[in-house]
C-alpha cells in the first residue's frame, strides 16, 4: 500500500508510540482489504466508553490507556494515549445515571463508564453517545471522507447526507481518530457508490411504519448491495430516511441506498446507477408488505404487554413531541413501562419545551445515551415488548429472549396505556 511521506513518518514513530501503533494497524486493515492507499478524513464516530467485562479487566490492569491499547487499536504495548488528531466523537454506549435502578444493568457499568467519558474527553473525544450524531452536531458535508461505526448511522451518513464512509469497527476508528486516516475503498471510491440493485414500492410507503416495513424488505433482497428505490414512495422526512436506513441494515447489510429526487447522489434513476444499465425491479406489493409485517409480529405470542420501547434510531425531537402529545393527561397502565429513548442533547431541548413532563406525567420515561440492545438490559421481568422500530423488533427478541410486537406509535402508546397489544396491518 502506498504512504504519503506524512504518513510512514507517522508509522515510524515521529508522533509517538500510540499514533505508530494506530498507522500500523490501519496499513493491516488496508492491506487486508486491498486498498491501494489511506485517504484523509476529518470526521471520525467511534466507540471507546461503554463497559464490558474486558474493559473492566484492562482498566484495573493499566488504567483507560490499557483499555484502548488492546480494544481500540489492537496493541498489548503500554502506550500514552494523546489528544485525537481529528474529531471524534463517541457513538451511543451503556445506560447512564438516568437510567440507575431501571432494570439489572450494573451500577458498575454506570461508574466505570463515567470515568472512561472523564479520560477520553480530556483527549478529545465529543461524548455524543448516540446511534445518530448526526442529529446533535456531527453533521459531514457531502462528498467528506469519514470513519463511522452504528449501521444506522452509516447508511445514513452515506444515504442521505452523502458523506463516504464503510461500516468500522472500534479498531479502525481507534486508529481513524488518532491519525486522520482510514483506508480508500469501498464507499470512499465514487464507483463503488452507485446503485446496482432497484426495488419498486407498488403499495404507498408513507407512514413511519411503512418507511421501516419497506426497508426491511428491502435489505432481506439486496442483502450487502446497493439499491436504488423507486415507486409509490411519500416525501419523507427525517424520521422516515433513518428508520428506512436502519431497516435495511438490519434485515440486510446495507450502507447506502438512493432514492431518486431525494437524496443528493441520485437527481435521477439512472445518476443512481451511474450510467450503467437500470436492471429490472424487485416488486414491493401487498403481499410482500404483508409478509414483512408477519415476520416482524412472528416472535409474540401473548398480547399482554409490559414494555413498550420506543426511539430506535434514537427519537428525534419531533417524534418525542408526537409521544408526548398522544400521553399527555393520560397515565399507564399499572405493570407496563415505557421508555423513549433519544440523544441526551435532545433530551435537554425535550426538557424545555415540556415534553419531557408529560411523558413523565404519563408514567413513561426519557432515557439517553443507549438502548436495550447495546445495553442488554430491559425492564426487570419483561416478557412481552412492543416497538414502532423494525430493528429492535427483529434484534431484542434474540438479545433479551423476550417476545416482540411491531406496530404504529398510536399502537405502541395504547398498549402502554392498557397493558394489551391490538395492532394490526391497515390496508
Amino acid at each position: 500500500m502506498h504512504l504519503t511521506d506524512e504518513e510512514k513518518r507517522m508509522r515510524d514513530g515521529a508522533e509517538g508510540e500510540a499514533v505508530a501503533a494506530a498507522m500500523d494497524l490501519l496499513i493491516r486493515y488496508g492491506e487486508a482489504l486491498g486498498a491501494e492507499r489511506l485517504c484523509d478524513t476529518r470526521n471520525v464516530a467511534g466507540t471507546m466508553t461503554q463497559p464490558s467485562p474486558a474493559k473492566a479487566k484492562l482498566v484495573e490492569e493499566g488504567g483507560w490507556a490499557k483499555a484502548f491499547a488492546v480494544i481500540n487499536l489492537d496493541c498489548d504495548d503500554d502506550i500514552e494515549v494523546p489528544r485525537m488528531r481529528v474529531p471524534t466523537c463517541q457513538l451511543q454506549h451503556g445506560y447512564s445515571d438516568d437510567a440507575a435502578g431501571l432494570s439489572k444493568y450494573s451500577v458498575a457499568n454506570i461508574e466505570l463508564q463515567g470515568s472512561a467519558e472523564s479520560y477520553f474527553s480530556e483527549r478529545g473525544v465529543n461524548i455524543l453517545a448516540t446511534c445518530t450524531p448526526y442529529q446533535v452536531g456531527n453533521l459531514p458535508v457531502r462528498n467528506e471522507h469519514c470513519a463511522w461505526m452504528e449501521s444506522s448511522a452509516v447508511v445514513y451518513c452515506n444515504s442521505v447526507l452523502g458523506a463516504r464512509t464503510n461500516c468500522e469497527g472500534a479498531a479502525s476508528t481507534g486508529a481513524a481518530g488518532l491519525t486522520g486516516k482510514i483506508p480508500y475503498w469501498g464507499n470512499h471510491v465514487p464507483e463503488n457508490r452507485h446503485a446496482n440493485r432497484l426495488v419498486r414500492a407498488d403499495v404507498p410507503v408513507e407512514s413511519f411504519q411503512d418507511w421501516g416495513m419497506f426497508g426491511y424488505f428491502v435489505g432481506e433482497q439486496v442483502e450487502e448491495e446497493r439499491p436504488a428505490v423507486i415507486g409509490s414512495l411519500a416525501q419523507p422526512d427525517l424520521a422516515n430516511l433513518k428508520h428506512f436506513g436502519a431497516a435495511t441494515a438490519t434485515s440486510g447489510g446495507v450502507e447506502i441506498y438512493h432514492i431518486p429526487g431525494i437524496t443528493p447522489e441520485a437527481p435521477t434513476l439512472e445518476a443512481a446507477f451511474g450510467g450503467r444499465d437500470v436492471p429490472d425491479a424487485v416488486a414491493y406489493g401487498p403481499a410482500e408488505r404483508r409478509a414483512v409485517y408477519e415476520t416482524l409480529n412472528s416472535q409474540g405470542d401473548s398480547d399482554d404487554v409490559d414494555f413498550i420501547l420506543l426511539g430506535c434510531p434514537h427519537a428525534s425531537l419531533d417524534q418525542i413531541a408526537e409521544i408526548a402529545r398522544l400521553l399527555d393527561g393520560r397515565r399507564l397502565r399499572d405493570g407496563t413501562e415505557l421508555w423513549v429513548m433519544t440523544p441526551r442533547a435532545l433530551r435537554i431541548m425535550a426538557d424545555r419545551n415540556g415534553y419531557t413532563a408529560a411523558i413523565e406525567r404519563a408514567g413513561g420515561k426519557l432515557l439517553t445515551d443507549s438502548c436495550p440492545a447495546m445495553s442488554k438490559a430491559a425492564p426487570d421481568g419483561v416478557r412481552v415488548f412492543a416497538t414502532d422500530s423494525a430493528k429492535q423488533a427483529h434484534y431484542l427478541p434474540a438479545i433479551l429472549g423476550i417476545e416482540a410486537w411491531f406496530g404504529t406509535l398510536d399502537e405502541c402508546v395504547s398498549a402502554a396505556l392498557t397493558g394489551k397489544w391490538r395492532g394490526e396491518l391497515a390496508a
